[in-house]
């Protein structure tokens, strides 16, 4: 269709090449700065744009003026030039040219000013404006690519908008090599990083300005940034806990919703990405003109330096354009057809992500920019690993979900990705898309099963405990299969979506009003419980309950084989006050309060998980690296892996299915099924937990010989504190009394 008339236009006219610029390369795609031949120092832009007829390279100085340049070098559809005196600091973005056809999927309009997707720092914010905006208002009319009050609501998406967007987006930036601490890429040497062996691993999901915004021992100038957490004195936090690897919530550059600025909010969780090679530029204390990249390779760095390796929340699957009503900020501009995966009727968006769009990730210039950005990441920032959010989108070759599918055929030859850690979120939305324990060797996965069973368990709704066994010993059921072992799952009770873990046991109920959708957002299916009351209370015996199912869920968590994640602040009492979809919340609701930390009634809990987990590092049987045999590994030795009833018997198969509420595993450290790096076998302590859901107490027989002589307590969770390692044992073949709802832990005195 033509476009709306009587608008300030911005004009699709012939282009003539500036004199200045020179063929340049195409490769490597973005845009880079280096000497060129002569010796002339300047910037080399490269940009893929399948099917369009025309590029310009647009330049902004410090007061907006754009100077436009035509590529004109076309190669392999990636147009390119060579701008002698262009250094870093430089702020850019591209117009394209083509054709306005909606309806067969062409959507580009060269008045909108377009990110680079390679872009390596972003300058601004997406609706930005020249005064400021109040809240509630809408984001500007001109980021859109089509009118959007026009009066055809049917056809609004297909009226071409001619006005130009570029006061509105902000700039790619040039970015130089030398933004570390000590040079380019060879600074990444792999003995600079931890290098932590998955079975060894414990994930601790955060946010980088949630985690540092409210730290009292962060300077308040770094609070909220990548410097923030970096500082000493959240390491220290970090290092005291004793988790190996941060999970940082997305930091890729990303745009907020117009839903979220009509309503004065913000995308405080960030999956909602535009820039998948920069650093989000919210996030930094130093700058944007490319400093944010130093202050993110400095974090790394700071992480490393204390044994802690870094993880991404990456969101390739879909970006911030949305669906066909969504703004036209890149991709979008660039090739609408050959970057996203379109429907029957072309106008409109595949989706099988829920936010509107879904990249066509078998397109091999899509599957390029993902592979590019993973490898920059790894190579260029540092880091060590990726949660791919919504993973089953990527791996849909033309519709359903493919584990042959390109996406992850190439991850899994690549010389530099399948050496990283890779977690998938095994599922999207889409039919078919939920694949738990479906992906192949090499990655690992968010076991939601995990979830569900251990929460159900602990709120009294499982009828048996066939599946807590199966969870509590490594998933094999979902993942004994190709060559996976035990820390193919990734366990968690909790994550950012959904309560905290303290909520989960003080709301049945979501309190997300505050959201502005009117409480309909988030899930309804917490399986929680809410011990007696709702929210908040002042009755001392429901408020001492909540503090020992915390302790149940925690130490159920790190006594589990698998990868056991945390998320910030549950080992600290953190609440959102019921709010189960708090990623609109950039406050309170979400920032870690760490005064926690110095609450006499939280603060028992923060020691309880640094114990667990410095219990599980010293103890290789509480980290199995194989499956579980149920024989022994040995003659004349026990079972690897043994369960009891609460009269101190081994279960039968009808014990599985019977009614009931406790459970003992019992762990043979003289079985393990595995050697250390020299090929000695490993032989350590053998341990008891027993877990107990009921509410009432119930006495539990300790096994007899062969299984121990006696056993020495090291948790208890219905104490508040934690019993010395000084406490006399309890013999073998005796009784004690499980008090309700409570888990104890025991080492095995051998005979």
């Amino acid at each position: 269709m033509s476009s709306a008339p009587e608008q300030e236009a911005v004009a699709d006219e012939p282009l003539a090449p500036p004199a200045d610029i020179r063929p340049g390369s195409p490769t490597p795609l973005g845009a880079r700065y280096r000497t060129g031949p002569d010796g002339i120092a300047g910037t080399n832009f490269a940009l893929w744009a399948g099917g369009a007829e025309a590029v310009e390279l647009c330049l902004f100085d410090d007061a907006e003026r754009e100077t436009r340049h035509a590529l004109t070098e076309l190669t392999h559809e990636i147009w390119h030039g060579f701008l002698p005196g262009v250094h870093p600091g430089q702020r850019y973005g591209y117009r394209v040219h083509g054709r306005w056809d909606p309806w067969s999927g062409a959507r580009w309009n060269p008045a909108k000013l377009l990110l680079d997707p390679y872009a390596r720092a972003v300058d601004g914010d997406f609706g930005a404006r020249t005064e400021p905006s109040g809240a509630g208002s809408a984001l500007p009319a001109q980021l859109y690519g089509h009118v959007r009050d026009w009066p055809e609501q049917h056809v609004a998406d297909t009226v071409r908008d001619d006005r130009d967007s570029a006061p509105y987006v902000p700039k790619g930036v040039v970015v130089g090599e030398d933004t570390g601490d000590e040079g380019g890429v060879d600074e990444w040497q792999d003995d600079r990083r931890p290098k932590t062996p998955w079975p060894d691993s414990v994930l601790y999901e955060l946010h980088v300005r949630g985690f540092t915004m409210r730290h009292p021992g962060i300077p308040e100038r770094l609070r909220g940034t990548y410097a923030g957490l970096a500082h000493p004195a959240a390491l220290e936090h970090l290092v005291r806990l004793g988790i190996t690897a941060v999970e940082l919530l997305p930091v890729h550059q990303f745009a907020h919703e117009d839903h979220l600025v009509r309503r004065g909010l913000r995308n405080y969780w960030g999956y909602n990405s535009v820039g998948y090679f920069a650093p989000h530029a919210g996030y930094a204390a130093t700058g944007t003109r490319g400093q944010q990249v130093g202050e993110f390779k400095r974090m790394v760095r700071a992480l490393h330096d204390a044994g802690i390796e870094v993880i991404l929340d990456v969101v390739y699957n879909h970006t911030a354009e949305a669906g066909e009503l969504g703004p036209t900020l890149s991709l979008r501009g660039i090739d609408n057809r050959g970057y996203y995966r379109l429907a029957g009727e072309a106008r409109r968006y595949a989706d099988y992500t829920g936010c509107g769009n879904t990249l066509h990730v078998v397109q091999p210039h899509v599957l390029r920019l993902i592979t590019d950005s993973l490898r920059y990441w790894v190579t260029e920032m540092g880091v060590d690993g990726f949660r791919f959010d919504l993973a089953a989108a990527l791996a849909r070759s033309m519709h359903d979900v493919d584990m042959l599918s390109p996406f992850l055929a190439v991850i899994a030859q690549d010389p530099v990705l399948r050496r990283v850690k890779l977690i998938a979120e095994p599922w999207d939305v889409g039919s078919g898309g939920y694949q738990v324990g479906a992906f192949p060797p090499l990655w690992t996965e968010w076991n939601d099963r995990y979830r569900d069973t251990v929460r159900d368990f602990w709120r009294g709704a499982q009828h048996d405990v066939r599946d807590l066994g199966y969870r509590l010993s490594g998933s094999s059921d979902l993942y004994a299969w190709g060559g996976r072992r035990p820390y193919a799952s990734v366990n968690f009770i909790t994550a950012h979506d959904g309560f905290t873990l303290r909520d989960l046991v003080t709301y049945e109920h979501k309190r997300n009003a505050d959201n502005g959708e009117g409480n309909r957002d988030g899930t309804g299916d917490n399986r929680s419980w809410n011990c007696g009351a709702e929210g908040e209370s002042d009755d001392r015996e429901v408020r001492a309950l909540r503090r020992r199912q915390l302790r149940n869920l925690l130490t159920t968590l790190l006594l589990s084989t698998g990868v056991p994640m945390l998320v910030a602040g549950d080992e600290m009492g953190r609440t959102q006050h019921g709010n189960n979809n708090a990623y609109c919340q950039d406050n309170e609701t979400s920032w870690l309060d760490w005064s926690l930390l110095d609450d006499p009634e939280w603060r028992p809990l923060a020691g309880l998980a640094a114990r667990l987990i410095a219990l599980r590092r010293a103890h290789p049987v509480l980290r199995r690296r194989a499956f579980f045999s149920g024989r022994p590994h040995q003659q004349g030795g026990l079972r690897d892996l043994a369960w009891f009833t609460a009269d101190g018997t081994e279960m039968t198969e009808q014990d599985w299915y019977t009614p009931g509420a406790t459970l003992g595993m019992y762990l043979s450290g003289n079985d393990i099924s595995q050697r250390d790096a020299r090929g000695i076998r490993l032989v350590d302590d053998s341990f008891l937990a027993v877990l107990h859901a009921a509410d009432r107490p119930c006495p539990f027989t300790l096994p007899g010989p062969p299984w121990a002589r006696a056993y020495e307590l090291l948790v208890d969770t219905a104490r508040e504190d934690q019993p010395e390692a000084t406490q006399p044992p309890y013999p073998a073949g005796g009784s004690l009394t499980l008090a309700g709802r409570s888990v104890v832990l025991f080492r095995a005195v051998p005979g």
